[in-house]
């Protein structure tokens, strides 16, 4: 029964793809705005159907800093009515000719833009990502089917069904998003291995047990990240004070996002001037220290690391750090243990921040920033999927233009191949 279920919920988002695939700008944003709307007159019960999901997490002893990305309040409905705000100005990123030319037999070749169809999004606790994601998959042409976390059920409906009413007060096929209710495991298994039939992509956003299950187990194509386990590294060439404030606010913003710095990697020439100052930052700002042999000599109020921490992503307030003789080594270092995710070099000197740069093996590499940066809002997309560290498209914040694929339109008149 459950399995006919997910069948006709596939059904119904491949029909919603291809009718929203033939939809305007003008109409798209129509829907848009009313969910705005809605949200604004519906934030109360937002705000009230989160605070049952936050009661339900309590009880069941969910830990706290996933309480956290559970959490709901005016704040973070400000900040997702910003989103699709920002969603709305940008153009439709679909039906465009990116590039066009003429071969020498007469045809023309034009390189242009199609939505990806059907979209699967499987992910935890943070319901914001419901309206994110619902509104970048519209806006790029896309049906999302949308699988939360029971944690975040009752808040995931309630938001869902406000777009759902602005897709019906537009006359639109309420099938553009669809979010699974049942909260039986078993659907995400088959949602993974039997539904490659009707879903293009599959997106995981959760933990990194949630997501090992998804890369194990889906026959459908996946954009996403493991872990963010993300790196700082501070250059013997660094200003102290900038080094201080980037390194607080990469590990202490919110240790509970995918961007917040895991490692600290400091360049011996630092040792007497920054490492002390730094690290003294960190501990009294309720962060724990795991050092190599150097740090616990030079900073008392540490342990030792073992060989584990240098692969750990906390998710936490506690930070690995690491004394390197170079930035060879720190580069070296940090293509060893890091996850492709988001590293920076903190440095006055343009060669080396040339050097890290080109070499780290990431998909967001900074120089004389946070790693919290590690964001599609941040970066100017207005929202974000997800982030991803695949070496194939799309690669770091998945946005509105990154949810959509090409094909080749190419008009000839009558030529035929030699």
């Amino acid at each position: 029964m459950l399995n006919k279920q997910l069948i006709k919920i596939g059904e119904n988002a491949v029909k919603a793809a291809n009718l929203l695939s033939l939809l305007k700008e003008k109409t798209k944003n129509k829907v848009l705005k009313d969910f705005l709307i809605f949200i604004k007159k519906e934030k109360n019960k937002i705000i009230n159907a989160n605070k049952v999901d936050i009661e339900k997490a309590k009880k069941n002893k969910i830990s706290e800093n996933l309480i956290n990305r559970l959490l709901i309040n005016e704040k973070k409905i400000n900040s997702i009515i910003h989103s699709v705000q920002e969603v709305i100005k940008f153009k439709d990123p679909t039906h465009k000719i990116v590039s066009k030319w003429k071969r020498p037999n007469g045809l023309i070749i034009n390189k242009y833009t199609v939505p990806i169809g059907v979209i699967g999004v499987i992910y935890e606790a943070r319901p914001n990502v419901t309206a994110d994601v619902a509104t970048l998959c519209f806006k790029s042409g896309n049906a999302v089917i949308l699988r939360g976390g029971s944690e975040a059920l009752m808040t995931n409906k309630v938001i869902s069904e406000l777009f759902i009413k602005a897709l019906k007060k537009n006359k639109i096929d309420e099938n553009c998003v669809q979010l699974i209710k049942n909260t039986d495991r078993k659907l995400v298994d088959y949602l993974l291995s039997k539904m490659d039939k009707y879903i293009n992509v599959i997106i995981p956003r959760g933990g990194k047990n949630l997501v090992k299950k998804v890369l194990e187990m889906s026959s459908v194509p996946i954009i996403g990240h493991l872990e963010g386990l993300c790196h700082v590294y501070i250059d013997k060439y660094a200003n102290l004070e900038m080094a201080k404030k980037i390194t607080l606010n990469a590990k202490m913003r919110n240790t509970s996002i995918c961007g917040a710095a895991e490692t600290l990697l400091v360049h011996k020439s630092c040792i007497k001037t920054h490492l002390k100052p730094i690290l003294q930052l960190l501990s009294i700002s309720g962060c724990e220290i795991i050092g190599d042999a150097i740090v616990k000599k030079n900073f008392k109020n540490s342990i030792i690391a073992k060989e584990q921490d240098w692969k750990t992503e906390y998710l936490d307030s506690k930070i690995s750090v690491k004394v390197v003789n170079n930035i060879e080594e720190a580069i070296k270092h940090i293509n060893k243990y890091g996850t492709k995710h988001t590293e920076s070099i903190i440095t006055e000197n343009k060669k080396n921040a040339k050097l890290f740069l080109t070499n780290v093996d990431s998909s967001i590499v900074l120089h004389n920033a946070s790693t919290q940066f590690a964001d599609g809002g941040e970066f100017g997309f207005g929202a974000e999927v997800g982030i991803s560290t695949n070496k194939l498209h799309p690669r770091g914040p998945v946005g509105l233009e990154q949810l959509t694929t090409y094909k080749y339109i190419i008009e000839g008149n009558g030529q035929i191949r030699a």
